[in-house]
């Protein structure tokens, strides 16, 4: 019953932009430990580190309630678009060439981005079951309680399922960005290739939130 969503093109636009909020956030608290030592070696990781991830735990239950009031498309909209000026500000505050940096800099642009993952969690969660529910009831004759009835058990169904299938192709979030650090370093000697493929990561993911969910009209 729950395999039907394999054939729903919502459950793979929703792991795209699910991978975007949970992914960066399990993949930023995996890799930031690396990235602080590598980029920044006078610094203790472990002062700093843990605060990314706390933020970013703290603030979900806001990006839901942030939702409920304007909606889960605007707010994941306009969080990919801070995400990405975020990683803008990440590589600003980097060393050039293993000389300068700002580490306050830094620091503070990831916890930007700790606490936008945190609330895209939130929004893109509450996303999902919205939309299946929505196309569950479209064309349903609200006057037929067993036809409403029907169409709310089997939306409720398909969101449930890709609440949990999103979930896991998330997880590889905590693999792909420690990995793509750790490419990027031994091949340029530095992060900033990995930045900036999760740079153009997100400019997709802004412009499916706004095409198929956050315009005028969307479908």
């Amino acid at each position: 019953t729950q395999a039907i969503i394999f054939g729903r093109k919502h459950n793979w636009l929703m792991c795209l932009l699910y991978l975007g909020t949970f992914g960066s956030f399990i993949g930023y608290a995996a890799g930031f430990p690396l990235l602080i030592k590598s980029q920044f070696p006078a610094v203790n990781p472990l002062a700093y580190a843990w605060l990314g991830p706390l933020l970013g735990a703290v603030v979900r239950p806001f990006g839901g309630w942030l939702s409920d009031k304007l909606g889960g498309a605007r707010v994941t909209f306009w969080d990919f678009v801070v995400m990405a000026a975020a990683v803008l500000g990440v590589l600003a505050f980097l060393p050039q060439g293993g000389q300068g940096g700002n580490f306050t800099g830094f620091f503070l642009m990831f916890l930007v981005l700790f606490l936008t993952t945190g609330i895209g969690n939130g929004s893109t969660f509450r996303m999902i079951p919205v939309i299946f529910l929505n196309q569950a009831l479209a064309g349903v004759d609200a006057r037929n309680p067993e036809a409403v009835a029907r169409a709310t058990k089997e939306g409720n169904t398909q969101g449930a399922a890709t609440l949990g299938f999103t979930a896991a192709m998330a997880a590889y979030g905590g693999f792909f960005i420690p990995k793509s650090y750790g490419t990027s370093i031994s091949l340029t000697g530095g992060p900033e290739a990995a930045l900036y493929v999760f740079f153009a990561f997100y400019l997709v993911c802004i412009a499916v939130t706004w095409w198929h969910y956050a315009r005028r009209n969307a479908p």
